[in-house]
């Protein structure tokens, strides 16, 4: 697991999200975790130091995002609210 992987590792029932401010799936997905009263931790790979290699580690070499980390270590890119949930369980 990558230090930036390790550093933003959340805590269970939880996820980080890497994402950027422009990002409309990372707004989108957002609201939706907002809705369901999913916490989470937001991290911007544009101005956090490390994430956005995590991103792509986990990408194909990508900084695709909306990227989230869940508790186990596993990674999802651009999830459903229906994963993201489902994952948490």
């Amino acid at each position: 697991m990558s230090d930036a992987a390790v550093t933003h590792l959340p805590a269970p029932g939880t996820v980080t999200m890497f994402t950027t401010t422009w990002c409309g799936y990372c707004r989108r997905l957002k609201s939706q975790m907002e809705r369901e009263g999913i916490s989470f931790t937001e991290v911007d790979i544009e101005h956090e130091p490390g994430t956005a290699e995590f991103v792509m580690s986990v990408n194909g070499g990508n900084q695709t995002v909306p990227t989230l980390l869940f508790a186990d270590g596993s990674a999802a890119t651009n999830p459903t609210i229906a994963e993201v949930r489902s994952r948490l369980t």
